[in-house]
C-alpha cells in the first residue's frame, strides 16, 4: 500500500508540473493581455505596468520566477484586482464553492445511489424504467439548459426560490438542485449496473439461501461491490462538485471560484487562471488517489501495484 501511494504521489507531482507549465505558456500565447481589456492606456503607462508585474522580462525568466514563488506557496498578484493576491481571492471564493459542492454532493449521492439501488432490485419494473429515464435525461441534457428552465419555472413563475445570489437559504436551493441532479444521473446508472452484476454472484445466492432478508443482502453484501464503479467515478466528480460548476455559478450569479475562473480567462488574468487551474488539478489528483485506495479497500481482489 505504501509503495502504491508513493508511486501515485510522484506520478501526480509530475502531472501537476506538466499542467502548470502547459497552462503558463498557453495563457501567454492567447491574443491580448491583462491590460488591453480595459480602457486604452498610453504606451508609457502600459510599459510601467508590465515592468511592475515583471511582464517585460523574457518568457523563460517569467516562468522560472513563477515556479520560485509557487514553491513558497505564493500564487502571485492578480492583474485584474491590483490590491489583492491570488491566494486571497481563492481563500475568499473557495468556501462559497465548497458550500455549494457539499450540498450538491449530498443530494447527488442520496438520489443517485438510492434510485440506482431501487432500479437494480426492481429490475424491469416501472421503478427501473423511471430510474433509467432519469439517468438518460440527466446525462443528455446539459446544466445550462436545466438551470434556466428551473429558474423560469420555479423562481420566476412560481416564486418559490430566488433566481440568483448567495445570501439566504432560498438562494442555495436551485443551484444545488441543478448541480446535484447532474451528478446523480450517472451515479444512478453506475449503481444500477454495478449492483446487477453483483446480485448474480454465487455469494449473493448463498446469503439468500441462508435466510438473509433482501434488505440485508443488498445493504450488507451487494452494495460494497456494487458501488465500485461509483467510487471510481467520484474521484474527478467530487473535485468538480466541491469547487463548483463554471456554468452553475455563472447562471445563478454565485460568487464562487468557478465563476472567478471564467472571469479571469476573459480578463487575461494570468496568475488567477494559473491559480485556479492548480487548485483544480491538485483536487482531482488527490481525490483520484483517494478513490483508488477506497476501491482497493472495497474489493479485496484489487492489488495495489506501482
Amino acid at each position: 500500500m505504501l509503495r502504491f501511494i508513493t508511486s501515485r504521489f510522484l506520478q501526480s507531482l509530475l502531472a501537476l508540473f506538466i499542467v502548470i507549465s502547459a497552462t503558463f505558456f498557453m495563457v501567454r500565447f492567447v491574443p491580448g493581455g491583462p491590460f488591453t481589456a480595459e480602457k486604452a492606456v498610453t504606451p508609457e503607462i502600459l510599459k510601467n505596468l508590465e515592468a511592475h508585474y515583471g511582464l517585460n522580462q523574457p518568457l523563460w525568466r517569467q516562468y522560472l520566477d513563477y515556479l520560485g514563488r509557487l514553491a513558497r506557496g505564493d500564487l502571485g498578484p492578480s492583474f485584474k484586482y491590483p490590491n489583492r493576491t491570488v491566494n486571497e481571492i481563492i481563500a475568499d471564493k473557495l468556501p462559497v464553492s465548497l458550500e455549494l459542492g457539499v450540498i450538491s454532493l449530498g443530494l447527488a449521492l442520496a438520489v443517485g445511489i438510492g434510485l440506482g439501488t431501487l432500479a437494480a432490485v426492481r429490475r424491469n419494473t416501472w421503478i427501473d424504467y423511471v430510474a433509467s429515464t432519469f439517468g438518460m435525461f440527466g446525462i443528455s441534457v446539459p446544466t445550462f439548459v436545466v438551470g434556466p428552465l428551473l429558474v423560469l419555472g420555479l423562481a420566476i413563475h412560481l416564486g418559490w426560490f430566488n433566481a440568483s445570489g448567495w445570501y439566504t437559504a432560498r438562494d442555495r436551493v436551485l443551484p444545488a438542485l441543478v448541480l446535484g441532479l447532474a451528478y446523480a444521473a450517472p451515479i444512478s446508472r453506475l449503481t444500477r449496473g454495478g449492483l446487477l452484476e453483483i446480485l448474480h454472484q454465487d455469494f449473493i445466492r448463498t446469503a439468500r439461501a441462508k435466510g438473509a432478508s433482501e434488505f440485508r443482502v443488498v445493504t450488507r453484501h451487494a452494495l460494497r461491490g456494487g458501488l465500485l464503479p461509483v467510487v471510481s467515478f467520484l474521484g474527478p466528480a467530487v473535485a468538480g462538485i466541491l469547487t463548483g460548476s463554471f456554468v452553475i455559478e455563472t447562471i445563478f450569479q454565485i460568487p464562487g471560484i468557478g465563476r472567478e475562473f471564467v472571469n479571469s480567462a476573459f480578463n487575461r488574468d494570468y496568475t488567477l487562471v494559473l491559480g485556479t487551474v492548480i487548485l483544480y488539478a491538485v483536487l482531482i489528483m488527490a481525490l483520484n488517489l483517494a478513490a483508488d485506495i477506497a476501491q482497493a479497500w472495497m474489493n479485496p481482489k484489487v492489488r495495489l501495484e506501482s
